[in-house]
């Protein structure tokens, strides 16, 4: 299934000012933390695309998490513990997030 840009801020994976290879926009939401996001002409989801976005995403994030559990160990292989540990905090944090996404999707599901 494909997702126009409707959660990734700059082509790919991108963050502004970073070399996604796609264009920053304006965008603006809402969030309980009370901060405002706006994403300018987007449609809104239905609730099935997203569903189908939050579950693509958890576990697209789950396979990222993965990959960067083998960084953590190929730095430390090279001898780089300082960086390997870093990046095994990040998949800790990482877990965490994706822990509340499943349980957000849960929700959703009406489980």
């Amino acid at each position: 299934m494909t997702y126009p840009k409707l959660l990734l801020h700059e082509g790919g994976h991108g963050h502004a000012g970073g070399s996604g290879g796609g264009e920053a926009h304006e965008h603006a939401h809402e969030h309980v933390s009370g901060h405002h996001h706006e994403h300018g002409g987007m449609p809104e989801l239905t609730p099935e695309q997203t569903l189908a976005l939050m579950s693509y995403m958890l576990e697209h994030n789950r396979s990222h998490a993965e990959e960067l559990h083998g960084v953590a160990h190929a730095l430390e292989h090279q001898g780089k513990p300082e960086a390997a540990k870093l990046v095994a905090e990040a998949v800790h944090w990482f877990g965490h997030c994706n822990d509340r996404l499943e349980e957000a999707l849960r929700l959703v599901k009406g489980e």
